[in-house]
């Protein structure tokens, strides 16, 4: 068994789309950056890249890459779990937490845990998915942005 941890940040932006866990999440603002900018499934990527030792997101699909721009992240989630698979590793659990001051991401949260359990090809209960805030701290307190951290296990396939 290994284990993987992700970080991803990301600026609130007006006239984007906020997508979190692959959901749809109305806001005034949403995450600037090549893809979607879903932060929650970046730390996950990040997490499952890093459990398995094959690098991170960024080396995988690099920004600035014209195939990457606006892309769904729940896409490159899927390339990432096939790569694994590949690699002879399945996914034990995901555990992430979203940082956000607002929206209120309490409502959403069992939607992207179905999302991205679903992507995954696990159950849902071995998806995690927690938001909380900053309590008005820097820059996320401040509504500048929103950040994600995630912690993957795997477990090799081979014998």
């Amino acid at each position: 068994m290994r284990a993987g941890i992700g970080y991803d940040i990301h600026p609130l932006l007006s006239g984007r789309r906020l997508v979190l866990g692959g959901v749809d999440i109305p806001f005034h603002k949403g995450l600037g950056g090549w893809s979607d900018a879903d932060v929650l499934t970046h730390a996950i990527m990040d997490a499952l890249l890093g459990a398995a030792a094959l690098g991170d997101i960024g080396s995988h699909f690099p920004p600035g890459e014209p195939q990457y721009k606006g892309i769904s992240s729940l896409t490159l989630l899927e390339r990432v779990r096939d790569k694994l698979r590949e690699d002879s590793w399945q996914i034990v659990n995901v555990d992430a937490t979203i940082v956000a001051e607002q929206p209120r991401l309490r409502d959403f949260v069992d939607r992207m845990r179905q999302q991205l359990s679903q992507v995954l090809g696990i159950a849902s209960g071995q998806v995690g998915v927690k938001a909380s805030t900053s309590a008005q701290l820097g820059f996320v307190g401040r509504g500048e942005g929103i950040a994600a951290c995630a912690v993957a296990l795997i477990e090799s396939t081979s014998d």
